[in-house]
């Protein structure tokens, strides 16, 4: 089975030594995506809509690279620094996934990479070329 590192250009993640994910044969592992822009700063600081939005768009970026997209993830695991976001979390699933649904856990976290990080999403994707089963 082919194994293939997913990347992006810029990756703002190349500083930290880990890799965006990898795309198993047709099963993608993408790493925790918060709000880091191009160049690898962390936007929206105090704000969870901000860095929500943020999030979900760099998931969206390397799920595009690695050959699938949102439509595409079977799994995914949400940390957020406070709880009390969980009803954002639902509707940006709503607006970002579609039925049926990734299968999903989220968390509060005491802490994520950064003081100022409040998000972080990593999921596990089917390649479009292998997702017909989810339309």
């Amino acid at each position: 089975m082919e194994i293939k590192q997913i990347k992006i250009t810029p990756d703002p993640y190349e500083p930290f030594r880990l890799a965006q994910g990898y795309r198993v044969g047709d099963l993608l592992f993408i790493s925790g995506q918060t709000a880091i822009d191009d160049d690898g700063r962390l936007v929206g600081i105090g704000d969870f809509d901000i860095q929500a939005e943020k999030a979900f768009e760099n998931l969206k970026n390397v799920l595009a690279a690695g050959g699938s997209s949102l439509k595409n993830v079977i799994k995914v695991t949400i940390l957020l620094r406070d709880m009390r976001n969980f009803e954002k979390i639902v509707a940006l699933r709503g607006r970002y996934f579609s039925g049926p649904y990734p299968a999903d856990t989220i968390l509060e976290v005491s802490s994520l990479y950064s003081p100022d990080a409040l998000i972080e999403i990593e999921a596990i994707a089917v390649a479009d070329s292998a997702a017909e089963w989810k339309s």
